[in-house]
């Protein structure tokens, strides 16, 4: 399943990996707090999901290890690319990811970077990891249900 932007929003990165490596249980939109020229270059699409994480850390969501790329036109402004950056979500929804994260094997995965009315966010999963043996039977699902659609488009 491809990330689809909905009207009003503008994907700036995917993490289409954790698509592929999590089986994903639930989602939820949060606001990121950026700083500086952060923002110009995730505008530009200078940014990367692939090793990042979610966690919770006294009760407020902190995305560890996205990188958004140092803005060119910026000098002395220009952030960490790695830094920590906290993540804007309502009390009872940060309640609710405590309970589910706190099970065995889950973890807060983020899975898109996008614009919403001109407002950054991030969409978070928590999600439960595969099995290599479940990886390659979705590979397997996936290719049947391809070669399905290819045989009766003709």
């Amino acid at each position: 399943m491809v990330d689809q932007a909905e009207p009003g929003e503008k994907i700036v990165s995917t993490n289409r990996k954790a698509r592929h490596d999590y089986t994903i249980l639930d989602t939820y939109e949060a606001g990121i707090v950026l700083k500086g020229t952060e923002v110009k270059s995730l505008r530009r699409g200078n940014a990367n999901l692939t090793d990042g994480y979610a966690m919770i850390k006294n009760g407020e969501v902190w995305l560890i290890g996205m990188h958004i790329s140092p803005y060119e036109q910026g000098s002395y402004s220009n952030v960490d690319p790695l830094r920590i950056r906290k993540l804007l979500l309502h009390k009872k929804e940060i309640r609710k990811l405590v309970g589910r994260s706190a099970e065995q094997g889950v973890t807060l995965v983020p899975l898109k970077v996008y614009f919403k009315n001109n407002v950054a966010k991030v969409q978070i999963a928590v999600a439960r990891g595969k099995k290599s043996y479940d990886k390659r039977e979705a590979i397997a699902k996936r290719e049947t249900e391809r070669a399905i659609r290819r045989r009766y488009a003709r």
